[in-house]
């Protein structure tokens, strides 16, 4: 599934996936195991509030680089 971010309609980072996840057009949510903790608890909670599945990606490089991008990233959404 990493794969086909980078061809997915998405958003990166905290703040537009927080919105995009309470407005309900998220679909799935990719979540980087090494960011920041007290950073990704919010969205763990907005996902099982609202139902979103969520993958742990093993680095924040690692998911930057699945969607194109030349920084680290802590969490990728997938919307409609």
């Amino acid at each position: 599934m990493l794969s086909q971010l980078s061809s997915a309609a998405k958003v990166v980072g905290v703040k537009q996936s927080k919105k995009v996840i309470r407005d309900g057009s998220a679909t799935h949510a990719f979540i980087a195991a090494d960011a920041e903790r007290r950073i990704t608890a919010p969205i763990y909670e907005l996902c099982e509030a609202h139902n979103v599945p969520v993958t742990e990606v093993s680095t924040m490089k690692e998911l930057g680089s699945a969607v194109g991008i030349a920084v680290g990233a802590a969490v990728v959404t997938v919307i409609d």
